[in-house]
């Protein structure tokens, strides 16, 4: 079976829906598109008439690019007040052999998680840390035999009101939310580095309003925090200092100034008309003076708040979201974070920009969760993938492959 997911990143400023194919554990985009958000702040639906014509629009972008209709999707959630935290759970095996399989691993899981997760809460994931056989520790225990199984994990959930509406709005433009996801998860599965899985390391995502931190130790999700300020700050700076309006400054901002002054030239400049209706005349290296200044409270409150999240010694820190896009921004990072700096890097052909790390990053991480179940999963049916490519009609799949939402909910209401 072919597998394909579709993953939606709402953001304060525009809403990515990426399309993509997995094969080997790449992803091959085949629709990577994006609209302005409307009826959404930092994530939350506050207009949902707004946000759903908003949604509608991104979707028909991306069926117009591959020609079927998107009727599943994983969605990102809001980070904020988000927890993560460390649980465990020991399950008798399933199977008369007492081979452990998927099966008892998904058991396990849900022992971890029963009557753990407040009313107010949302489950996002269970991300497993360690299993124990017959009192020994082991990193894999598919195919080992034991009575029971015993299992350690971290719980992330989100407040309910951080999906509040998401997919009451999906659901008028006539697609099912299938999973969420928080933006930490997906980052670290799109930008992973050599020997993540062995090390303590951060994650910094500058979004538009917002800038999230997030720690990982050898790979888990341990700890995050969002920071109200984001890229939108350097667009405010700019129009305040120049009295521009916010698109001529967000155009500045895109096209002229860089986030490092080192090699700004003072004879590159732009001209827009103030909010007088007089011409200014701006030069690179003044607009990168203010984009700089912005660019370092940022980075600087982030190494502050890194501190604050965990005690352990950080290995490296990963920057990602659209403004890392901005010209000499790895001067910057150098400056400020060393050796430690990494700048996040989407290979993907198709979503060559940190702005859809986020979105491509959430199908890989949704593909690692399907391969923990063993459980196969696609958004199109065989007869929508015959359009994508002509599969052979002699494959079979069970019509009941909708997982709802994984992880989310265990038990029969």
């Amino acid at each position: 079976m072919r597998k394909f997911i579709a993953s939606l990143d709402i953001g304060s400023s525009l809403i990515k829906l990426v399309v993509g194919e997995v094969v080997k554990n790449k992803v091959n985009i085949l629709a990577c598109v994006e609209t302005p958000a409307r009826g959404i702040k930092k994530g939350y639906i506050i207009n949902p008439e707004s946000a759903t014509e908003a949604l509608s629009e991104v979707f028909k972008n991306a069926e117009n690019i591959i020609g079927i209709k998107i009727k599943k999707v994983i969605a990102t959630v809001p980070s904020a007040y988000a927890e993560c935290f460390l649980s465990s759970g020991t399950i008798a095996t399933i199977s008369e052999d007492k081979v452990i399989r998927n099966a008892d691993i998904v058991k396990a899981m849900q022992k971890c998680v029963y009557n753990k997760v407040m009313d107010h809460k949302e489950l996002v994931t269970v991300l497993p840390t360690s299993f124990i056989i017959n009192d020994e520790v082991v990193n894999n225990p598919l195919n080992m035999i034991s009575s029971k199984l015993s299992m350690k994990a971290i719980i992330v959930t989100v407040p309910k009101k951080n999906m509040e509406g998401i997919s009451a709005c999906l659901k008028n433009i006539g697609v099912e939310l299938v999973d969420i996801v928080i933006s930490p998860l997906a980052d670290f599965y799109e930008h992973k580095i050599k020997d993540a899985n062995k090390e303590v390391g951060a994650i910094v995502n500058i979004g538009e309003e917002t800038t999230t931190v997030s720690i990982f130790n050898r790979g888990i999700l341990t700890n995050l925090e969002v920071i109200d300020i984001g890229g939108s700050k350097v667009t405010n700076d700019l129009a305040y200092v120049y009295k521009i309006g916010l698109e001529d400054a967000r155009y500045l901002k895109e096209h002229l100034a860089l986030a490092h002054t080192r090699l700004a030239q003072p004879n590159e400049s732009l001209t827009f008309k103030d909010k007088y209706d007089e011409s200014v005349k701006i030069n690179q290296y003044d607009a990168s003076e203010i984009v700089m200044g912005r660019l370092t409270e940022i980075i600087n409150l982030a190494k502050k708040q890194i501190n604050l999240l965990t005690k352990k010694e950080i290995s490296y820190i990963i920057l990602t979201g659209g403004v890392t896009e901005s010209g000499d921004f790895d001067i910057l990072v150098e400056e400020l974070l060393g050796n430690l700096g990494i700048i996040g890097n989407v290979l993907e052909i198709g979503a060559r920009n940190n702005k859809y790390a986020t979105a491509v990053g959430m199908i890989k991480y949704y593909n690692s969760r399907l391969k923990l179940r063993n459980v196969d999963f696609s958004i199109f049916n065989i007869d929508e993938q015959e359009k994508l490519g002509g599969l052979d009609k002699s494959i079979s799949v069970s019509n009941d492959s909708l997982l709802g939402k994984l992880f989310g909910y265990f038990f029969d209401n």
